[in-house]
């Protein structure tokens, strides 16, 4: 008899939604080329566009200012360039800022020279330190800054302080470029409300296809000149291939899921991610719960108990049927050292044993309870190790 399986990783990955499953299909049955002029073609592109505006819609953005892409690392890498076109100044960008707890592909994508960057602390926290961000634009010396920040950490996920950010990046002749992959379709703060010039946002993390993302300018004639992929001039120049039709119908049928059901899914998250914090502190009470101090995105918790490695409490749970994390899930499988902690000055020892848990649209209570029940197994065949 196979194992019931306990899914509690969506920061990673969400299981396929009903409603973008249902539009894969059928835009699979489109067989022509968006950019073709007869009908099979004209048909492709009208699912790509409505797509356009679906996702558009989410992020809070014009459709017209909407650019997809392959995913939200090849949306930083096409966006994190000093040739970003924004604003009334079509200068270069002369130095790129970035928090200390960014993605992978913020920290290693970006297209600016090693000396070009400066890393910005966190606090202790997990939010950027905003007056370390002051002094690094005081610094600039009339340089032009780009700042990368985050919506919310993949790990932690605190929620950081955009829009008070972009504030002061943009009184500096800066801009900024939002990673709210996290966010998108969590919490209802994407677009405008960030005050970000850019957004990165994915499909995936909400329930929509994987290889599908997106670049969303927050002013339609924004751009970028030095592209990444060029070719046919599809996505107004900016991101060149024939449009994978099937993936974005998918996107654009879970965004416009999300925006009907976001709220009422952020206050099932909280709730259940309360149970199951409760439920650790009662079978670990010296487990320490990171960001808990700050506003946090509604699905996750990210937490260590002293002396528990992380690679055995994967495992543990893993062979009893629940499925979490160590951290990001973009580095090939590997349980490694986190970068966000140790940016929160998280002692090494403890950041070593780190698990996060997020949930999503098809969590329920009978998830926590699983999970509640395998860690306790863990912790207790751990103790009684520490006993012998």
């Amino acid at each position: 008899m196979s194992q019931t399986r306990t899914y509690l990783d969506f920061n990673a990955t969400a299981p396929l939604r009903p409603e973008a499953r249902a539009a894969v299909v059928a835009a699979m049955d489109s067989p022509g080329n968006a950019s073709s002029v007869h009908r099979e073609g004209r048909d492709a592109r009208a699912l790509i566009e409505a797509a356009r505006r679906q996702v558009a819609a989410l992020a809070g953005v014009s459709a017209a200012g909407l650019v997809f892409t392959s995913g939200g690392t090849e949306a930083a890498n096409l966006a994190l360039t000093p040739s970003l076109r924004i604003g009334r100044d079509r200068r270069d960008f002369d130095v790129l800022l970035i928090a200390a707890g960014e993605h992978a592909c913020v920290l290693e994508g970006h297209r600016f020279a090693s000396e070009q960057v400066v890393i910005v602390p966190l606090e202790p926290s997990g939010r950027i330190d905003c007056a370390a961000l002051d002094e690094a634009l005081a610094d600039n010396h009339g340089k032009r800054p780009l700042l990368a920040l985050q919506a919310a950490n993949n790990e932690t996920g605190v929620i950081q302080p955009v829009a008070e950010a972009a504030g002061k990046v943009r009184a500096a002749g800066g801009a900024t470029v939002c990673d709210a992959v996290q966010a998108f379709g969590r919490i209802p703060s994407t677009g405008t409300m960030l005050g970000a010039e850019l957004l990165i946002v994915s499909a995936h993390k909400l329930g929509g296809p994987k290889g599908v993302g997106a670049l969303a300018f927050a002013a339609e004639n924004d751009h970028i000149r030095d592209v990444l992929i060029r070719g046919g001039g599809q996505e107004r120049g900016q991101r060149a291939g024939t449009e994978s039709v099937a993936a974005i119908a998918g996107f654009g049928a879970v965004a416009e899921a999300v925006v009907l059901t976001l709220s009422s899914e952020a206050d099932v998250t909280k709730r259940l991610r309360d149970q199951l914090e409760k439920s650790v502190l009662q079978i670990a009470p010296d487990a320490v719960i990171f960001g808990a101090d700050v506003e946090r995105l509604p699905n996750t918790s990210c937490f260590a108990v002293p002396g528990a490695s992380a690679e055995t409490l994967l495992i543990a749970l893993d062979l009893d049927g629940v499925a979490v994390s160590s951290g990001s899930a973009c580095s090939s499988g590997k349980v490694g050292k986190s970068h966000v902690l140790a940016a929160m000055g998280v002692d090494p020892a403890l950041a070593s044993g780190a698990i996060r848990v997020s949930f999503g649209w098809s969590s329920c209570e009978a998830d926590v309870q699983n999970f509640a029940d395998a860690f306790a197994k863990a912790i207790g065949r751990i103790q009684r190790r520490r006993a012998a």
